[in-house]
C-alpha cells in the first residue's frame, strides 16, 4: 500500500471518528467528562376542589411543546381517579374522573425537566384571520399607529417587532393610550395585540408558561405572542417586543382556553411550584437522545444490560492500551517480550492494584525463570516444555493465593486474575533472549515490559478515558487511523539517540 492510501484512511477515519463525536457531543448533548452536572426542574401542579358527593371531572392542560426543555419523566397522583390523556388541538390535556367526589379532593401532576437544544414544531401554517371591527373610537387610533408600522417595516417580523415597540413606548402618543385603555392584564394586553394584527391580517397568537426558578411557588402562566409569518411560528415578548423564547421559560399551554377546570366540585384552586435540583449530565443527555429518536442511540453501549456494559468498559480500554505500547515502541524504543502481553499485564493490575501487582509479577516470573533454567538441563522438547512452564505457574500462582490468604492479605489473592498462559511465555521468551543475547538483554526487555504494564494500568483505570471510550466508541477509528500513520514511521528512536552520544562528542571537540 502506498504512503497515499495510507494517509487516504487516515483522513477518513479520523474525520469520521472525530465527527461523528462532535455530533453526540454538540448537537445530542452527551458530555465529554464524567461529572458534569446538568439543572434539573422540578414542577408541580397541584389541583384541589371540594366534592359535592357526585361525579367529578377535572381538566388540566399538560407541558407537551416544550422549546429549549426536556422533559425528563412526568408523574400523576390521583388517588382513586381514572386518569386518561388526550389530544385537544394544539395542546395535551390530562382528565380525571371519579363517580363519588367527597369532601377536599387533590390531584398532583409533576414533571422533570432539563436545559435541551431540541427544536419544537409549533405547527402548520394557519388560515389568515378575519379583520375585527373595532370601536369608533379605537378604530382611527389604531389605523393610525398600522400606517406608522407599515412605513417602517419590511416583513411580518419587523412589522411586529416595530408594532410592539410603538405600543409599549416609555412616551406614548395619544393613539396608543387609546389602545392601552381597554388592556389592564397581560391576558388582555396579548388579546389587544392579536386583534391589531388581525386588522393588517396576519395569524397570531398567545403561548403561556412560567419562568423557571431556584425554588418558587404559586406561580402564574405569563404570555408570549407568536405570529407566523408564511413559513414558520415566530416568538415575541408582548412588552419588551424581544423576539424568541426568553431564558428558562417553560412553555405549558397554546391559547386562550383555560388552563383547567373542574366539574363537579367547588373552590377549585391551581398551584404550581418550581425547584431546581442537578442530576448526571450524561443521564440527562442519555435521556434526550432517547427522545430525540436518533440513530446513535439504537447502537448506544448505555442501552445494553449492565453486566455487558461492565465488559464493553474493559474491553474497549485494551487496544487505547494497545495504542500506549505502539507509541512506547515507535517512537520510544522501549523493547518488551511480545507485544501485546504489557497490555494483558496491565488489566491483569487493574485487580491486584500496581505495586502488588508488580511485586507478584515479578516474583512468579523470577521463579519460574529458574525452573526453566533447570528444564533446560532435561534436554526437553518445546511443547512439553512450554506445558511444563504453564503448569508450574498455576502451581506458583495457587502455592502465593493460599500463603497469602494465610497471612490475610485479601489483595493478593487476585493473583489468579494474571494471564497464565503469557506468563508462562514470557519465562519461556526471557529464558530465550538470555541465552541468546544475554542476561543484561533479557533484563532490559522484562523491565520494559514492567514498564510498559505500569504506563498502561495508568492509563487503562484513568476514569475519564473509561468514560469518553465508552460514551464515545467512535474514537476507535481515531485510534485505528493513528496506529496507520505510525506504522509508516521510519524514523529514529528516543533510546537511539545514545548509539550518537560519542559522535557528538567528537564534533563538539
Amino acid at each position: 500500500m502506498t504512503n497515499g492510501s495510507v494517509k487516504f484512511w487516515v483522513i477518513v477515519l479520523a474525520a469520521i471518528g472525530l465527527g461523528v463525536t462532535a455530533y453526540k457531543s454538540y448537537y445530542l448533548g452527551l458530555p465529554l467528562t464524567p461529572k458534569e452536572e446538568a439543572e434539573v426542574w422540578t414542577v408541580q401542579a397541584r389541583v384541589s376542589f371540594k366534592g359535592t358527593g357526585g361525579p367529578a371531572k377535572v381538566n388540566l392542560y399538560l407541558p407537551e411543546k416544550t422549546p429549549g426543555f426536556l422533559k425528563l419523566d412526568e408523574d400523576f397522583i390521583s388517588s382513586q381517579f381514572g386518569l386518561t390523556t388526550e389530544k385537544v388541538g394544539e395542546n395535551l390535556q390530562a382528565n380525571w374522573a371519579i363517580r363519588r367526589a367527597r369532601s377536599l379532593q387533590v390531584l398532583y401532576y409533576r414533571v422533570n425537566v432539563a436545559k435541551s437544544p431540541i427544536e419544537v414544531d409549533w405547527g402548520g401554517k394557519p388560515k389568515f384571520p378575519e379583520p375585527p371591527t373595532f370601536s369608533e373610537i379605537e378604530a382611527p387610533a389604531i389605523q393610525a399607529i398600522l400606517d406608522d408600522v407599515r412605513n417602517s417595516s419590511a416583513d411580518v417580523e419587523s412589522y411586529t417587532r416595530e408594532l410592539l415597540n410603538q405600543l409599549n413606548a416609555e412616551v406614548p402618543n395619544e393613539n396608543v393610550k387609546v389602545i392601552r385603555r381597554n388592556a389592564e392584564t397581560a391576558e388582555q394586553w396579548v388579546s389587544q395585540i392579536i386583534e391589531i394584527l388581525k386588522g393588517v391580517k396576519i395569524p397570531a397568537r398567545d403561548i403561556w408558561g412560567i419562568e423557571l426558578s431556584d425554588a418558587r411557588n404559586d406561580l402564574r402562566l405569563q404570555p408570549l405572542l407568536q405570529v407566523h409569518n408564511g413559513q414558520k411560528w415566530i416568538t415575541f415578548h408582548p412588552k419588551t417586543g424581544n423576539k424568541g423564547m426568553p431564558s428558562n421559560f417553560l412553555v405549558w399551554k397554546i391559547g386562550k382556553n383555560p388552563l383547567f377546570e373542574v366539574e363537579g366540585g367547588n373552590k377549585a384552586q391551581l398551584d404550581i411550584s418550581v425547584t431546581k435540583s442537578y442530576k448526571d449530565l450524561i443521564n440527562v443527555a442519555s435521556t434526550g437522545v432517547d427522545k430525540m429518536d436518533s440513530v446513535f442511540s439504537s447502537f448506544s453501549l448505555m442501552a445494553l444490560p449492565v453486566e455487558d456494559q461492565n465488559v464493553y468498559r474493559l474491553l474497549l480500554m485494551v487496544p487505547l492500551g494497545a495504542v500506549l505500547m505502539v507509541v512506547l515502541r515507535t517512537f520510544v524504543g522501549i523493547k518488551t517480550f511480545g507485544t501485546f502481553m504489557p497490555v494483558l499485564i496491565a488489566i491483569a493490575f487493574r485487580e491486584t492494584q500496581l505495586f502488588w501487582g508488580i511485586v507478584m509479577f515479578t516474583m512468579i516470573v523470577s521463579v519460574g525463570l529458574l525452573i526453566r533454567f533447570y528444564l533446560e538441563r532435561l534436554m526437553l522438547l518445546l511443547v512439553p516444555r512450554l506445558a511444563s512452564i504453564l503448569i508450574i505457574v498455576v502451581i506458583l500462582m495457587l502455592i502465593t493465593s493460599s500463603f497469602t490468604n494465610m497471612l490475610g492479605a485479601e489483595r493478593l489473592l487476585s493473583i489468579a486474575l494474571f494471564p497464565m498462559v503469557i506468563l508462562a511465555m514470557t519465562i519461556e521468551r526471557m529464558s530465550i533472549t538470555w541465552e541468546e543475547n544475554g542476561a543484561r538483554e533479557a533484563m532490559k526487555q522484562g523491565i520494559g515490559s514492567l514498564l510498559v504494564a505500569c504506563v498502561g494500568y495508568l492509563v487503562m483505570t484513568n476514569e475519564e478515558l473509561m468514560y469518553l471510550m465508552f460514551v464515545f466508541p467512535e474514537l476507535l477509528l481515531v485510534m485505528l487511523s493513528f496506529c496507520l500513520m505510525m506504522g509508516r514511521y521510519t524514523g529514529y528512536r528516543l533510546v537511539e539517540l545514545t548509539r550518537f552520544k560519542d559522535m557528538l562528542r567528537n564534533e563538539k571537540s
